[in-house]
């Protein structure tokens, strides 16, 4: 194919399309005088949509200008008649400003705009970037009541202006907002913050508004907060966060790490809360009902880096002789278990200890025991001692399930020639192993009956160590935060379910679980009597002796490190414990002879074996009886 070239006439050709656009470019273009007509209409639009927008935000702005002498005339006043009704008033006094109050737990802001706390900051602590602690900050939280009128208006106060009024007596700061209809007509938000106390005082009454508030339109509470970030892995931190409730007279439950819409009856108390610190709202009477919700906001790690969870709370309020009058309590704070235990109100729920069994373990046992520990030594050599303790007061427990597998162990070649014996005729071959294992004083069952009375202890301390607030930001040699994982590299890319870091602690605990496996998993093999299926069997004990130290591998790499520094010192020891127990304390031959000497006594069955002795029988006769039927 010839190749297609530019020539001349098509130059020509594409300069006078050019030129003749050009022109009627320069010809079309406005004048100035169409410029600023243009200009202007957009100018008295941009002016109409603003008017059209003004709102209480708008009135607010203007009554700041009045109070500070800007010149807001008569006219203005009645606007803000007309926009706010009865409470233009609050309008005029307001200078919409925040007032700040300190204390030597809390720095703490109330924003005219809605009388409500705009900033709550924890003096004591800092995050995982050495950042303060604020719970409340930038608009992340509301608080509002939105009720009508009797000049059939609806108003939310989170819109409306406060007067701020702030009294100091002693170590007591009371800080009172108004919404005023005049001086003694009013809604009033009062604070009370003590010195030393993460509990406030929170009142919402209101004085002579009867006439205003309209009784027979529903009056709602709505407190809303977008949780911050405060540990090193959003994600850990946000399988901690949800809400917590108490409810019908101390029942208290929650809602899981979950996102969740839940309607609750008689409620008195509402914890959004987070993994180490909590924002609750406690009502002295309890509210009907209540409606709570909360969202996960963390969809990506990366990406999803300032909020945790999205929470909200919508409650109604009971007028009385036409007022509102609520006594409540705000709780900003850390969830450590002696503070929250000493309010006395039910709020140690919000630390996660287990249920049933784990949390009483956990309540009465090892959060005392810790405790303890921890007031004179480091809590990462406290986490030592307290494992150390643990095991040895369930050494007992090991040595009986060894003892147990050992005997199982002497017993196989007996129990395997039973089988051999009886192999066409199972039921004599149950029969038969059972009557052995009595005589010889070993049972299946006692190798098993130790093993879960370890399980409480196992997953109460599971629940504990996430759970205790004086890990956070506590060292121990390479780790920064026992309450967070550790890092000694950091991997340039993302494993799936394992993470961007390597962690110490995790991986010296899979090594210590492996051999700790090797040992028990061997013994319980050699132990086993040979029978259909067994190879099988082995096989999957073997694949779990590996499965198990990868998957905690993986598991554990994004949790907190104390957990892991118990499981390496829990494994470390347990190994050293089986060693012993094998090596210095049982002794195969004289177990041996003992049960020789056992299977020659009559050995008197208990109700159990007796009942599973006479039932093998019962079915072997049937057994018997269907043969000849054939």
């Amino acid at each position: 194919m010839e190749e297609k070239k530019l020539d001349l006439n098509s130059i020509i050709g594409f300069v006078l399309i050019f030129g003749i656009l050009g022109y009627m470019l320069w010809q079309n273009q406005p004048t100035p005088e169409e410029i600023e007509a243009q200009k202007k209409a957009k100018e008295e639009h941009v002016a109409a949509e603003q008017k059209a927008k003004v709102d209480q935000e708008t009135a607010v702005t203007t009554a700041s200008d009045y109070a500070t002498g800007s010149g807001v005339d008569s006219l203005q006043q009645i606007e803000l008649k007309n926009k706010l009704g009865a409470f233009a008033y609050s309008a005029i006094q307001s200078k919409g400003e925040e007032t700040t109050v300190e204390s030597d737990l809390f720095e703490l802001k109330f924003s005219s705009k809605g009388g409500y706390l705009s900033e709550v900051r924890l003096k004591q602590f800092v995050d995982y970037d050495s950042l303060p602690i604020y719970l409340i900050q930038d608009k992340n939280s509301s608080f509002n009541i939105n009720f009508g009128t009797t000049d059939s208006r609806i108003l939310n106060t989170k819109d409306l202006p406060f007067i701020p009024e702030v009294t100091k007596n002693g170590d007591v700061t009371v800080v009172s907002m108004k919404l005023k209809v005049s001086e003694s007509k009013f809604l009033e938000y009062r604070y009370e913050i003590k010195e030393g106390d993460y509990m406030i005082d929170f009142a919402v009454r209101s004085q002579g508004l009867s006439n205003v508030i309209n009784s027979s339109s529903e009056i709602n509470l709505d407190w809303k907060i977008k949780g911050f970030r405060h540990a090193k892995s959003i994600t850990y931190e946000n399988r901690y966060t949800d809400v917590h409730y108490e409810y019908e007279d101390g029942k208290d439950n929650y809602t899981g790490a979950r996102d969740a819409d839940k309607d609750i009856e008689d409620v008195t108390w509402i914890g959004f809360k987070q993994h180490f610190f909590s924002s609750v709202l406690l009502t002295d009477k309890a509210f009907k009902t209540a409606n709570i919700k909360t969202e996960n906001l963390v969809d990506d790690e990366d990406i999803d880096t300032v909020y945790t969870k999205d929470f909200a709370a919508k409650m109604p309020l009971v007028l009385q002789g036409g007022e509102i009058n609520e006594t409540m309590d705000w709780y900003f704070g850390p969830n450590d278990f002696k503070v929250l235990n000493a309010y006395d109100r039910n709020l140690d729920e919000l630390v996660p200890f287990g249920w049933g069994i784990f949390g009483w373990i956990n309540r009465y046992i090892f959060m005392p025991l810790f405790g303890f520990l921890g007031g004179f030594m480091p809590y990462g050599i406290a986490i030592v001692v307290m494992t150390i303790l643990v095991k040895i007061l369930l050494s007992f427990v090991q040595y009986k399930q060894f003892l147990s597998q050992a005997k199982m162990k002497i017993l196989k070649p007996e129990l395997d020639e039973i089988r051999e014996k009886h192999k066409n005729n199972k039921m004599k071959a149950q029969q038969e192993t059972m009557a052995l294992q009595t005589k010889a004083g070993a049972s299946p069952m006692a190798g098993c009956l130790p093993a879960l009375v370890q399980l409480p202890v196992f997953y109460a301390l599971f629940q504990f160590f996430p759970s205790a607030f004086d890990l956070r930001q506590k060292p121990f040699l390479w780790v920064d935060d026992l309450s967070s994982y550790d890092v000694i590299a950091e991997l340039p890319f993302t494993i799936p379910f394992y993470g961007s870091h390597v962690s110490l602690f995790p991986i010296l605990a899979s090594i210590a679980i492996f051999f700790y496996m090797r040992l028990t998993t061997g013994q319980n093999m050699q132990s086993q009597p040979q029978q259909e299926g067994m190879p099988d069997m082995a096989k999957m004990m073997k694949y779990m002796m590996y499965f198990s130290p990868i998957m905690m591998l993986f598991f554990f790499n994004n949790y907190a490190s104390g957990l892991s520094l118990y499981y390496f010192i829990s494994n470390l020891i347990s190994i050293g414990i089986i060693l012993v127990i094998k090596n210095f304390i049982l002794d195969e031959d004289k177990i041996h002879a003992q049960i020789q000497e056992n299977k020659k006594k009559p050995k008197k069955q208990n109700r159990f074996q007796k009942k599973m002795a006479d039932m093998m029988e019962q079915a072997e006769a049937q057994q018997k009886a269907q043969k000849k039927g054939k």
